[in-house]
C-alpha cells in the first residue's frame, strides 16, 4: 500500500492525518476521565468530528483505504480475549458461565424476534434482526477493562462472555439467515430451495475457523517457544496476526473466531512465563490501536442516520438490551454463579458494532434480489429481499451508534459496582 498516494479531503498526507489523530485522540481520551467516561468515548467523538458527519477529513474512500487498521485491531482484541479463556479458570468459574452465555445470547435472539414479529408481521425480517442481536463488540468491553485495569470474577466472566458469545452469535446468525432465506425463496418459488446446502455455510465457516486457528496457534507456539530474546516476541505476534487475518479473508473464516482459537490454544498449552510475555506484547500495541480503531469507528457513525432509527430501531434497542440483561441474569441464577456476575454482567455486554454491522452487510448482500418485487424505483425492481437488507443495514448501523456509546459506559458502571476497578487507576 502506497501511503504517499493517500490524502484526505483537505489534501493532508495520510501519515500526517494519522499522527494528528493519535495525538488528539490520546489527549481527548485522557480528558474523558474528568467526565467519568471511558477514553474510547473520546476517540469516537473525535471520529465523528473528523468523519463525513462534520468536517469530513476521514472521507468514506479514505476510511475504506484505512480499513486494514480495523482488521489489525480486531485481530489483537480477539487474540487478547482468547488468551483470557484458560480452561482451568473457566472451570473454576463453573458450568454456570455456560448457562450465562447461552441464556444471554438466546435471550436477545428470542426477545428481538418476538418483538419485531409482533411489530412487523414479517417472519424473515424478525428472524434476521434476531440473528444479529446476540453479536457483541468485544473491543469496547476489553478497552474499558484494560483502561481501568479491572480484576476479579466479573472481569473474567466478561472476557469469557464476549469471547464466546460472538462465536455462538455467528452460529445463530448462520442458521437463522439460512431459514430466513429459505422462507423468502419458498414464498417466491413455492419450493424449499437448497435449505440444507444453505445450512452447511455457517458450519463450514465455524469448522474452518477452528481448523485455521488451531493450526496457526500450533505453529506460533513452536516458534515463540524457541525465541531467547523477549524483545522479539512482539514481532512474531504482529506478523502472525497479519498472516492469520489474511488467510481468514482468503478462506472466508471469521477473523474474530479464528484469532480467539489461537489465543485459547496458546494460553492452554504454553507455560505461564511465556504467556505473560505474549500478553505484555499485546498490551504494548493495543492502546495505540484502540485510538485508531475507535476513531475510525466514530468516523463511520453518520449522525444523519439517527432520524431513520424509527420505531423498529427503538424496539430493537429495548428488546436486545432486555434480552441480554435478563437472559444473563437468568443464566447466572440457573448456573448459581457469583453474585457480582449475576447482578452486573448484563450491563457489561451491551456494546455492539463491527460484528453486527458485518452481519447486516451480509444480509444486505445475500438477500439482494430475493423474493417478490414489491415496488419499482426509477425503473428498477425492488424485491422483498432488497427491502429487508436495506432496513436491517440502516437500523443496525444507527443502533450501533447508541450501543457503542452506552456500552462502554455501562461496562464501567458494572465493574465499579462490582468493586473490580482500582479507584487509584481512574
Amino acid at each position: 500500500m502506497h501511503t504517499e498516494g493517500l490524502e484526505s479531503s483537505m489534501n493532508m498526507p495520510v501519515l500526517l492525518l494519522i499522527g494528528i489523530t493519535i495525538l488528539l485522540g490520546f489527549y481527548i481520551g485522557r480528558n474523558m476521565r474528568y467526565l467519568k467516561l471511558p477514553t474510547i468515548i473520546g476517540f469516537m467523538v473525535l471520529g465523528v468530528i473528523l468523519g463525513p458527519s462534520l468536517i469530513n477529513v476521514f472521507t468514506v474512500s479514505l476510511q475504506q483505504d484505512l480499513a486494514f487498521i480495523t482488521s489489525i485491531a480486531l485481530g489483537f482484541v480477539a487474540l487478547s480475549i482468547g488468551m483470557e479463556l484458560k480452561f482451568s479458570t473457566l472451570k473454576r468459574l463453573g458450568k454456570g458461565m455456560i448457562y450465562v452465555i447461552l441464556f444471554e445470547s438466546f435471550g436477545a435472539f428470542i426477545l428481538v424476534f418476538i418483538s419485531l414479529f409482533l411489530l412487523t408481521d414479517d417472519l424473515s425480517l424478525a428472524l434476521l434482526f434476531a440473528a444479529v442481536a446476540p453479536a457483541s463488540a468485544p473491543a469496547g468491553t476489553v478497552a474499558v477493562i484494560q483502561e481501568y485495569k479491572a480484576k476479579g470474577n466479573l472481569t473474567k466472566a466478561l472476557y469469557a462472555v464476549v469471547g464466546f458469545d460472538d462465536g455462538l452469535g455467528i452460529i445463530i446468525f448462520g442458521f437463522a439467515a439460512a431459514f430466513a432465506k429459505n422462507i423468502i425463496v419458498h414464498e417466491t418459488q413455492g419450493v424449499s430451495a437448497g435449505l440444507w446446502t444453505t445450512l452447511l455455510i455457517p458450519i463450514k465457516e465455524i469448522v474452518f475457523s477452528f481448523g485455521l486457528g488451531g493450526l496457526v496457534g500450533f505453529v506460533f507456539s513452536i516458534l515463540v517457544s524457541k525465541l531467547r530474546n523477549a524483545d522479539d516476541i512482539p514481532i512474531l505476534v504482529f506478523g502472525f496476526i497479519l498472516v492469520t487475518s489474511g488467510f481468514s479473508q482468503i478462506l472466508h473464516t471469521s477473523i474474530i473466531l479464528t484469532m480467539m482459537i489461537i489465543g485459547a490454544f496458546i494460553v492452554n498449552t504454553q507455560p505461564s512465563s511465556l504467556i505473560s510475555r505474549i500478553q505484555t506484547s499485546l498490551r504494548a500495541f493495543m492502546p495505540l490501536l484502540f485510538i485508531l480503531f475507535f476513531t475510525l469507528a466514530g468516523a463511520n457513525l453518520h449522525i444523519a442516520v439517527l432520524p431513520s432509527l424509527g420505531i423498529i430501531g427503538i424496539i430493537y434497542v429495548i428488546s436486545r438490551s432486555a434480552g441480554l440483561i435478563f437472559g444473563s441474569r437468568l443464566g447466572a441464577t440457573v448456573g448459581k454463579v457469583d453474585k457480582n456476575i449475576k447482578n452486573y454482567i448484563g450491563l457489561g455486554i451491551l456494546s455492539q458494532a463491527g460484528v453486527a454491522i458485518g452481519l447486516a452487510l451480509i444480509v444486505n448482500s445475500e438477500f439482494a434480489g430475493l423474493g417478490k418485487v414489491i415496488i419499482k424505483v426509477n425503473g428498477t425492481n425492488v424485491t422483498s429481499g432488497d427491502h429487508i437488507g436495506n432496513v436491517i443495514l440502516t437500523t443496525v448501523t444507527a443502533t450501533c451508534i447508541f450501543f457503542e456509546i452506552i456500552g462502554p459506559i455501562f461496562t464501567r458502571i458494572a465493574l465499579l459496582k462490582a468493586g473490580e476497578i482500582n479507584m487509584r487507576e481512574e
